[in-house]
């Protein structure tokens, strides 16, 4: 046994080893402990996505001052490089903030379990943004997808949870099954699964197998486009947004979403370099129609979370249209972009919860007033709707500009001036939503009360970090670009 290359690939795995051990003392934890102290296991779930973070940060650091060209571990399945470790931070800070905003929502005081079905989808999405094996995306994908469907229906008692557990898992199950006959397609092509292996097979069909390599790539997009909520795989969203518990919404909104996005990032610039301008035609055709549909049906929405639904149906359009430019600034901009999205996105969620948790309701326009009750709650969601319209000096502003930055540079001109146009679209709604919190009245104000010291703590976070990447976008940013410049050698 070669002890060196077994160590190494324990070592490219520690983050998933540590959260796989975290999820079964979460789950072991609801088993034994009492009612009165099972609260205690959502502040563990956050201390221990916190140790992760630690952990994937400083095996970042090295990376990032050398900038190696690093080789696969575990037997060519996995490869940490700097975008998967980038992508990592992601996931785990999302399932940090999502375990500390569970601990105070109502409905899910005494589920430990919660938190143990959190931490198992981070790890998929880890094993998601590390794998370099078409076997190894499948499994980690799956970990990931089961985990999601056990959660948009967790709360058995209420009939909206239920359906969109249930419409999450057969249109997941359904795309999962095109996703994985398009990877059977690839191996049957090539007869490997390794990614780079895989490219090289394909180069040496020619010209006669541009066909099925196209057909394989259609099907695999199906699978990814399910992921990223893109037209027309995103019927699923708005319906699991609004019926899921508040916390899961949040994370699946931003965490999933990221994770289809370096798995498509990943195989697009890897896999399917032979058929190079058929790719970047479907990816460029998918962000039209996401950016559009999703900010036009967002505009009529009532309940403010089908609202963010839509909403983040057309930031998925906005990240393909960086993926489309198929470069490194492209890439780049992909990665900045999703950043400043995972924050945003959770802070405008940590908001509704709390207002929800004391109006019980979900419709926008009976939080009227909101700004006259609750500031703080306010300049939180302002903060959120202002950065996801993309307006300086916020996170989404150079998240928007990056990205549109990288389709010039592609040559894509036509696609970024759509973008510009759904963005001035997409800041009609969101300005709805801060007239209705900071200038209309409502029939009944009714106070927000006290906030939870939780959901304080992560809108304090979310919000630091929409300012902080947004003061400080150019550091974050060449970290994203030198990461994708260690990707698109």
């Amino acid at each position: 046994m070669d002890y060196t290359e077994l160590n190494r690939g324990l070592s490219a795995i520690l983050p998933e080893i540590l959260m796989l051990l975290l999820g079964f003392v979460l789950i072991s934890g609801e088993l034994i402990a009492r009612d009165t102290r099972k609260r205690a296991l959502g502040f563990l779930a956050t201390i221990g996505m916190i140790g992760v973070l630690v952990v994937v940060v400083l095996q970042s650091v090295p990376l990032f001052a050398e900038n190696p060209d690093l080789r696969p571990a575990l037997g060519n399945m996995v490869r940490v490089d700097l975008v998967a470790q980038l992508f990592r931070m992601m996931f785990v800070t999302a399932a940090a903030l999502t375990c500390l905003i569970t601990i105070d929502f109502k409905p899910l005081q005494q589920g430990g379990e919660f938190y143990g079905l959190i931490v198992f989808a981070t790890l998929g999405m880890s094993l998601m943004a590390t794998a370099n094996d078409i076997i190894m995306l499948y499994v980690a994908l799956e970990t990931t997808s089961i985990s999601l469907y056990l959660l948009a229906g967790y709360m058995r008692h209420e009939p909206r949870s239920s359906e969109a557990g249930m419409k999450y898992f057969l249109f997941g199950a359904f795309t999962s099954t095109v996703l994985l006959y398009g990877l059977s397609l690839l191996y049957g092509f090539t007869g490997q699964t390794e990614f780079g292996a895989i490219v090289k097979a394909l180069n040496g069909l020619g010209a006669e197998g541009t066909l099925p390599v196209v057909t394989a790539l259609i099907l695999v997009m199906v699978g990814f486009g399910f992921k990223v909520a893109a037209v027309p795989f995103h019927m699923w969203t708005p319906d699991v947004y609004e019926g899921g518990p508040t916390p899961f919404t949040a994370f699946v909104s931003v965490a999933s979403k990221a994770a289809g996005f370096v798995v498509l990032i990943r195989v697009a610039t890897t896999v399917f370099v032979p058929v190079h301008e058929q790719w970047v035609g479907i990816v460029a055709g998918l962000s039209v129609l996401t950016m559009t549909l999703g900010n036009l049906l967002a505009i009529p929405q009532r309940n403010i979370k089908r609202l963010l639904a839509y909403s983040s149906i057309a930031q998925a359009g906005y990240v393909l249209i960086g993926v489309a430019s198929a470069s490194r600034l492209g890439v780049s901009a992909a990665l900045f972009y999703l950043a400043a999205y995972v924050l945003t996105n959770l802070a405008a969620f940590i908001v509704i919860e709390a207002v929800t948790n004391r109006l019980g309701t979900e419709d926008l326009y009976k939080m009227a007033g909101l700004a006259r009750r609750s500031f703080w709650l306010s300049m939180g969601m302002l903060l959120a709707m202002l950065s996801l319209a993309g307006v300086p000096p916020l996170a989404g502003f150079f998240a928007k500009f990056y990205i549109f930055q990288a389709a010039v540079d592609a040559g894509l001109i036509w696609l970024a001036v759509i973008g510009v146009l759904n963005a001035i679209v997409g800041l009609y709604y969101y300005l709805i939503v801060i007239r209705v919190l900071f200038v209309d009245r409502g029939e009944e104000e009714i106070s927000a009360g006290p906030i939870a010291g939780t959901l304080r703590l992560g809108l304090l976070l979310s919000s630091f970090g929409i300012l902080f990447l947004g003061v400080f976008a150019t550091p974050w940013y060449t970290l994203a670009e030198q990461a994708a410049q260690t990707f698109l050698k």
